[in-house]
């Protein structure tokens, strides 16, 4: 592990100074060729002692960039200076020639389209005054050299507008990201509400039930058992302050806008109503049925609806589907749930699939699973696994 974290940060830190380091080079091989051709006629006229650092003070304003945006103008700066000292130096360094069109490059390169401009003003008068320095120069060397320069700086200027906008996109993708993950939170705790509303009914019929049941066994205790008539009490008591504090609690989830469900709440008993519905909405399905049906949990048989009413409206709505099978199968350990459809094997209720999370937080509830996909050549294929020992613990 400690081989890889060390490959790794000589890896980021190859990428990082790379380029410093191809600079550093071309500052080598500008004094290298300054030092191999002293003898010849056009070699710098000026000692070692004022080239060498002439050389470098021209090539550190490229590796300056990092601090200071603009120091690569500075290079243009000094070079003109230098050309009135020793006009053969610049000219004589091959080096130094593909040192400036780095430095115009960087100008280019730069975000601030003032700074660039200044960069371009610099890059074409830089190549001017040293051309012009030089004896004997011609118009076409004043004109075509710093277009050299110039066509740098464009392809500098044209890398930077490239950058921006991948940039820019990829700052509207991590927007979108953020608003999709913050758009999943919000309908998976919508759908959480909608749970808990939905199953508000199954639970307070059952507490209903056992303080009905223990309101009636205290009634028939005789007056000897004072006692547990006493404790029974409680019981019901208790059992009706918590139906009190959960129709509180449901008022409390409810919107504004949402009114109360006074309907019961549908199971796998009312399919056939449901297959109709969806079959007149313009969708046929096909209904299979494997194994015994038997006496589901009441929350475990509505989740189960909801699940083939979602799967069916994603198919209607959005997978552009002809035809649908619903397929249940009663095990003796749990309740399977296929529905699979033939359309263009997309199965979200909206944008942002909050069907199939409504589906996966029923599902987790009851510590099911669920798998969702398209199928092979076409359609979409949902299928849950509902464990019944959940329901009836």
């Amino acid at each position: 592990m400690e081989y890889l974290h060390h490959v790794r940060r000589t890896q980021y830190l190859f990428r990082r100074y790379v380029f410093d380091l191809l600079v550093a080079l071309l500052l080598v091989a500008a004094m290298l060729e300054v030092l191999v051709g002293r003898n010849s006629p056009d070699a710098p006229q000026s000692t070692f002692w004022f080239v060498f650092p002439a050389i470098a003070v021209l090539v550190l304003p490229i590796i300056a960039r990092r601090w200071f945006p603009l120091a690569p103008a500075a290079h243009w700066v000094l070079a003109m200076g230098i050309s009135f000292i020793d006009w053969r130096l610049i000219p004589f360094a091959i080096s130094i020639f593909v040192v400036g069109l780095v430095a115009a490059f960087l100008l280019g390169n730069l975000r601030d389209p003032v700074q660039a401009g200044i960069g371009l003003a610099l890059v074409i008068a830089g190549p001017v005054t040293v051309v012009y320095k030089i004896p004997g120069h011609s118009t076409a060397m004043l004109i075509f050299i710093p277009l050299e320069f110039a066509i740098s700086w464009v392809a500098g200027f044209a890398l930077r507008d490239r950058v921006e906008k991948a940039e820019a996109a990829e700052v509207r993708a991590t927007e979108a990201e953020r608003e999709r993950d913050a758009a999943a939170r919000i309908a998976v705790a919508e759908e959480r509400v909608r749970i808990a509303r939905e199953l508000h009914d199954v639970v307070a019929h059952a507490v209903s039930v056992m303080v009905l049941q223990v309101g009636a066994v205290r009634h028939k205790l005789p007056a000897t058992l004072a006692e547990d008539s006493e404790a029974l009490r409680n019981v019901e008591q208790a059992g009706r302050t918590a139906l009190a504090e959960m129709r509180g609690l449901l008022a409390a989830m409810r919107s504004d806008g949402d009114q109360a469900e006074f309907a019961p709440q549908p199971g796998l008993d009312g399919l056939d109503s449901l297959l109709d519905e969806i079959g007149r909405a313009g969708l046929p399905v096909r209904l299979h049925v494997d194994g015994e049906p038997v006496a589901l949990p009441r929350g475990i048989d509505l989740s189960a609806y909801r699940i083939v009413q979602e799967g069916l409206t994603n198919a209607l709505k959005h997978a552009r589907a002809s035809g649908a099978d619903v397929t249940v199968r009663y095990r003796p350990d749990e309740l399977q749930i296929e529905v699979r459809d033939d359309g263009e094997g997309g199965s979200r209720s909206d944008g942002l699939g909050h069907g199939l999370v409504g589906i996966r937080e029923r599902v987790k509830i009851y510590g099911g699973h669920m798998n969702a996909g398209s199928a092979n050549g076409s359609g979409f294929i949902l299928s849950t696994r509902l464990p019944l020992s959940a329901g009836r613990r």
